[in-house]
C-alpha cells in the first residue's frame, strides 16, 4: 500500500448509481465519503486538514456536496444507519460503513489507520 503526498483526487458523488459503484468497490478497496456543506465554515477547514495531508492511494475519496445532493446525503445515512452529520467521513468496505467520524474528529491518519485495519 502506498501513502504518498499527492494531490487530492475528489470523485465528485452525485449520484444514486455511483453509491451502488461505491459499495461493490468497496470489496477490493476501501471507499472514502465525505460529505460536506458549502454553509459549514468547519467543511472548509476539515476539507482543507484533509487535503494538506498524505493521501492513501489504496482508497477512492469521494466528496458530496450535501447542499446540492441532499437527497443523496440522506440515502447514505439510511443506507449505512449512521446519523447525518456535516461535515462527515464514512468509511466503507465489503459494503459497509465500517468507520465513520464528524465534525473535528475528522482525521486523515486515523481514515488510514481504520482502512488499513480493514
Amino acid at each position: 500500500m502506498l501513502i504518498k503526498k499527492i494531490d487530492m483526487n475528489w470523485i465528485q458523488l452525485t449520484s444514486e448509481k455511483q453509491l451502488i459503484e461505491i459499495k461493490e468497490r468497496s470489496s477490493n478497496m476501501p471507499q472514502v465519503i465525505f460529505k460536506y456543506s458549502s454553509r459549514c465554515s468547519l467543511s472548509d477547514l476539515i476539507k482543507d486538514r484533509l487535503e494538506r495531508k498524505q493521501v492513501n492511494t489504496s482508497m477512492d475519496f469521494y466528496f458530496l456536496d450535501l447542499i446540492a445532493f441532499r437527497s443523496l446525503s440522506d440515502k447514505i445515512a439510511r443506507e449505512f444507519d449512521i446519523a447525518h452529520q456535516s461535515p462527515q467521513v464514512l468509511l466503507i468496505k465489503n459494503g459497509e460503513c465500517i468507520y465513520d467520524e464528524s465534525h473535528g474528529g475528522i482525521r486523515m491518519d486515523e481514515l488510514i489507520a481504520q482502512g488499513m485495519a480493514a
